[in-house]
């Protein structure tokens, strides 16, 4: 083990097996290590935007002011955010790519539609790769 925080973590690839590794539902949503297949990254991406909207629907609903519902809809986007980075990060992963790819998104149009079709639309690897073996 390096104690170098800048370097990418490696997984021990001296067993080459296709084990698929179950991530519970924590470790999808918040966890920054690890590998999601593309149906684990559009259920989590849609979910979370899902949950964002109905919540700020029902919070609207209610009738919060438009500055308490700015000031909680700010607050609850706070894990949105984490969220989204982390299911980016793990789907870089199996694309056996850095998660400083999840970068890509700071370049003007053309970030976002390269990281759409990487991450949403291209297979990962089926065995284990420099990120661990895939997960179900």
């Amino acid at each position: 083990m390096t104690t170098d925080v800048y370097e990418t973590p490696r997984a021990d690839l001296t067993k080459d097996s296709a084990e698929i590794i179950p991530l519970s539902l924590a470790q999808v949503l918040f966890s920054f290590q690890g590998r999601i297949r593309r149906k684990a990254y559009w259920l989590a991406s849609l979910g979370i935007i899902i949950a964002y909207i109905t919540l700020a629907g029902i919070l609207q609903a209610v009738g919060l002011s438009e500055s308490v519902l700015t000031l909680v809809l700010g607050v609850l986007y706070i894990p949105v955010v984490w969220i989204s980075l982390a299911i980016q990060a793990k789907r870089w992963h199996d694309r056996n790519k850095s998660a400083w790819w999840i970068l890509i998104n700071f370049v003007p149009v053309i970030g976002s539609i390269w990281a759409l079709i990487e991450n949403g639309f291209l297979a990962g690897d089926e065995s284990s790769n420099s990120f661990g073996a895939p997960s179900a």
